[in-house]
């Protein structure tokens, strides 16, 4: 089997773009990602749920310290603005155990929210994971009550290719699967 990660560059992070940089997580980050991810509003379509600040700590230690990219293993790429390299959000990535896509979930600041700054960093996501990887696709199941990201979803390029009825949270819903194929 031929390696999923073929030439994977020195150093991938920190990674700047246009108005956001995409960097590692940090403990110091703590303030900024609480005051996010403690938004019950965000938090409500998110595989994650609002932890306290040891937990939340421990977090930001083991993925700013975590190998990117490992197929099966779930990791958080932080979204700084790239004005100060304040943290903003974050964006899930998971390579399948085969090596052929990536899965991506996303979370912004609802500060920062409106201003295109969430799409240009699941763009720069997806241009990176294309560039130090062999995966195919990359992919994006939302539910589909979550509007704003079936909109960016869209924005970025994504093409919805199945709607799946789904359980999350104990409450039923359709969960809508997005795909953007490597380019040729």
């Amino acid at each position: 089997m031929e390696p999923i990660f073929p030439a994977v560059p020195v150093q991938i992070l920190p990674r700047p773009a246009a108005r956001i940089t995409l960097r590692r997580l940090a403990v110091l980050d703590l303030a900024d990602f609480q005051a996010y991810r403690q938004s019950e509003e965000l938090s409500r379509y998110q595989g994650w749920v609002p932890q306290p600040d040891s937990e939340a700590s421990a977090f930001l230690k083991e993925m700013g310290a975590a190998e990117l990219f490992q197929p099966g293993v779930w990791g958080q790429i932080g979204i700084a603005d790239g004005s100060d390299d304040k943290l903003i959000g974050d964006i899930g990535v998971c390579i399948s155990a085969d090596g052929q896509h990536a899965d991506i979930g996303f979370t912004l600041s609802a500060t920062y929210h409106g201003k295109g700054l969430a799409s240009e960093a699941v763009r720069e996501t997806i241009a990176m994971l294309f560039e130090v990887s062999k995966i195919q696709s990359v992919i994006g199941v939302t539910d589909s009550r979550n509007i704003s990201s079936i909109q960016l979803l869209e924005r970025v390029g994504m093409k919805l290719t199945s709607i799946d009825r789904a359980v999350f949270r104990g409450q039923d819903c359709d969960e809508h699967t997005y795909i953007v194929e490597r380019p040729l």
